[in-house]
């Protein structure tokens, strides 16, 4: 279990002190998820022009655009708790960062991670790159179980790998899908979601993932497939100060506004209550200011070499239903305790999203993402292990002889 945060600010003027304040909090806020290393990625320059590319092969930057690249990013990833990656940043590197540097547009995105594929280490936290130049990077919450089979075919096309995680073969993808997309051509015409799209098209396990790219500056796309993964919207008014009336879908404008990407409220409900629920098999895509939502579709795949264009999605934003204060300790005397009195609020949160109804109310499906590509293989089953540790131990023990009565 790890943790993902994403920032974008747009059409309001954020110094880059304050956006590492905001990434560093958010990441604070999701460290009960992972606390073993922890990593960033932010612009660095909002004045800096596009760099041409190295060669006439090389990929291009956006929908139309000439050959160029935003220029690299920077990647900051340290071993330890959050705390580490602060001191590390604010002491071997802000004296090189112009930390009063301001940007009205900028999206930086964060990760602290529990790690399940390699050591803990500089080179296996988060974000996870494409390779030199940091054309696409990835933060990742799950698992890739076919990771392996991707890493053997993709450095058979030359990419080389400095990690042992299954999120590594992630950004590298997204540049093999892109470099093939955009190969020989004058100008590109894909977007950053149609290659997000194909990426997943390749991926399988549970994921949340959100991806940063050089050819894409100041976007963002996410994706998830049974994995917890939040969108949080904040208008705000020409002088920075929040619309509390703020109800619809944000779309394409010029309005100020910041966005928020998280596995979990916790991180999201101090700047906004105005959420998404991202569901399963859905992209979201940040862009100038809007945000759309497109449908993952296996089956709707590449077109005579052009990659697809699934229509967009419509949903309605919801609102949080917690306070700040539900994050921190509160009455209680240790937080095991507010966990425990907290469980039916914390099974409510769980399905959500899950239990789906339909146009009546007799009409409800239950979804679970993650599991339901293994449905026929669960149900072949003749036994099941429940692996726990501690409380973990205890909850199995518990659930055990219900689970044995209702599967019989």
């Amino acid at each position: 279990m790890c943790g993902i945060f994403a920032y974008l600010n747009y059409n309001v003027s954020r110094e880059r002190s304050y956006i590492l304040q905001v990434l560093f909090h958010g990441l604070r806020r999701l460290e009960y998820r992972g606390y073993d290393s922890a990593g960033i990625a932010i612009d660095s320059s909002s004045s800096s022009p596009a760099l041409p590319a190295a060669d006439p092969e090389a990929p291009q930057s956006s929908a139309s655009a000439p050959l160029c690249l935003h220029p690299q990013p920077h990647v900051f990833r340290q071993e330890g708790n959050i705390e580490s990656l602060v001191k590390s940043v604010y002491q071997e590197v802000a004296p090189d960062l112009d930390l009063q540097e301001s940007f009205n547009i900028h999206a930086g995105i964060a990760h602290t991670r529990w790690a399940t594929h390699g050591e803990p280490a500089p080179r296996n936290s988060h974000p996870q790159t494409s390779g030199a130049g940091d054309e696409f990077l990835v933060v990742h919450n799950g698992v890739i179980t076919n990771y392996e089979v991707l890493k053997e075919t993709l450095i058979r096309h030359g990419f080389t790998f400095e990690s042992e995680t299954d999120t590594e073969v992630i950004p590298k993808l997204a540049k093999y899908v892109f470099d093939r997309t955009t190969e020989g051509e004058g100008e590109v015409t894909v977007t950053f979601s149609q290659v997000v799209l194909e990426v997943m098209r390749h991926l399988e396990g549970a994921y949340a993932l959100i991806f940063k790219s050089r050819h894409y500056p100041n976007e963002l796309v996410a994706c998830k497939r049974g994995s917890p993964l939040l969108l949080g919207v904040k208008e705000l008014t020409e002088d920075g100060k929040s619309v509390s009336a703020f109800d619809a879908f944000p779309s394409a404008n010029e309005n100020p506004k910041e966005l928020f990407l998280s596995s979990d409220a916790n991180a999201i409900v101090e700047h906004t209550r105005k959420v998404l629920d991202i569901e399963d098999g859905e992209i979201v895509h940040l862009k100038d200011g809007g945000v759309s939502i497109l449908k993952f579709d296996k089956d709707n795949g590449e077109l005579g070499g052009v990659l697809s264009r699934p229509a967009s999605v419509q949903r309605a934003l919801s609102v949080l239903d917690m306070e700040v204060e539900q994050i921190n300790k509160g009455n209680y005397e240790h937080y095991m305790q507010k966990e425990i009195h907290e469980q039916p609020q914390s099974l409510k949160t769980t399905m959500r999203g899950r239990l789906i109804r339909g146009g009546s109310c007799k009409a409800k499906t239950v979804l679970l993402g993650g599991l339901k590509d293994h449905l026929k293989t669960i149900r072949r089953s003749r036994r099941i292990l429940f692996i726990g540790c501690g409380t973990s131990y205890n909850a199995a023990l518990a659930a055990r002889p219900i689970l044995e009565e209702l599967s019989g």
